[in-house]
């Protein structure tokens, strides 16, 4: 079985679909259902539609009533909830297509979300400009020559060092209140990234599924 789950949220629709039949589990939030109807998205291969249910109406939900998780906790977001479920299944990677867009709180919110499951699952953002996650301590990426690469540290990174960037960094320190390292670019192939302390977000100019 494939061990990797294709997650919809509710911020901007994607401009394509990847290969569904690269994932075991394909899910999305009840928002998102919207969406994906509009876009003809084959919504019988959805595994599952979880949320509040508070921005879901119309027929789909006779059809697919046997799909829909309701999880009306209000103290959390449909995107946490929607993590929570996967966990449960024993899922570990995770691509989230909608992540961004729209309010930009949201946004934040999803970034947080995520945060908060780093050390449960292995979540990658995808959106129409760039591909984004946090990376382990010790990691490198593989095809990003001459792509834009961003660090951003969340909220701080301490003795990092990077190879394969246009302006690479030893030892250095990264800081949401003084210096982050944004719109940098990768001119090697691989580019890795080391670092002691923190934790660090990385966005890859867009390289799709």
């Amino acid at each position: 079985m494939k061990d990797k789950v294709l997650l919809f949220i509710n911020g901007d629709p994607p401009k394509s679909f990847p290969k569904i039949e690269n994932y075991g589990l394909i899910a999305c939030t009840d928002g998102a259902f919207h969406y994906l109807k509009n876009l003809n998205f084959p919504l019988d291969k959805l595994d599952f539609i979880s949320g509040d249910f508070d921005s879901h109406s119309g027929s789909d939900e006779n059809v697919y009533d046997e799909k829909f998780i309701y999880t009306p906790d209000q103290d959390k977001t449909d995107f946490h909830k929607a993590l929570e479920i996967i966990v449960e299944k024993g899922f570990k990677n995770v691509d989230v297509l909608g992540g961004s867009g729209g309010e930009q709180d949201h946004f934040l919110g999803n970034l947080t979300v995520a945060f908060g499951f780093k050390d449960q699952l292995n979540i990658k953002f995808y959106d129409e400009f760039s591909e984004y996650y946090f990376v382990p301590k010790k990691s490198a990426v593989k095809g990003v020559k001459d792509k834009m690469v961003s660090l951003y540290p969340f909220p701080t990174v301490e003795n990092i060092t990077t190879k394969g960037l246009n302006w690479p960094l030893t030892n250095g320190n990264l800081s949401i209140t003084s210096r982050i390292g944004t719109r940098n670019f990768a001119v090697e192939d691989e580019v890795s990234v080391e670092y002691e302390k923190g934790d660090l977000l990385i966005f890859i100019g867009r390289n799709y599924l």
